[in-house]
């Protein structure tokens, strides 16, 4: 019983990748030619900072949660296994 998981494509994490930076990029030079006075532009790229700091820690914590789930039911599924091959045995 061994369900691996569907790796991705090398298309597909150059393209997540090329979508963060475009996305960081166009948010930090919006940030910096805005109009606006210098305390406030840090202020604004500090709090983008934190949300995507934010945004990985959530990220990171849900795959962990479900990586978890799914081992506990791995394990539990082992159990069942063995259980009833030593019932199929006797």
């Amino acid at each position: 019983m061994t369900n691996e998981t569907p790796r991705h494509s090398g298309a597909w994490v150059s393209f997540t990748y090329a979508s963060f930076i475009g996305a960081a990029a166009m948010v930090g030079f919006g940030i910096l030619f805005m109009p606006v006075d210098f305390w406030l532009k840090g202020y604004l790229a500090m709090g983008v900072v934190m949300l995507v700091q934010s945004c990985v820690t959530v990220t990171k914590t849900v795959r962990d949660v479900h990586e978890a789930k799914r081992m506990l039911n791995r394990i539990e599924d082992a159990r069942t296994e063995r259980l009833l091959m030593s019932v199929g045995k006797e």
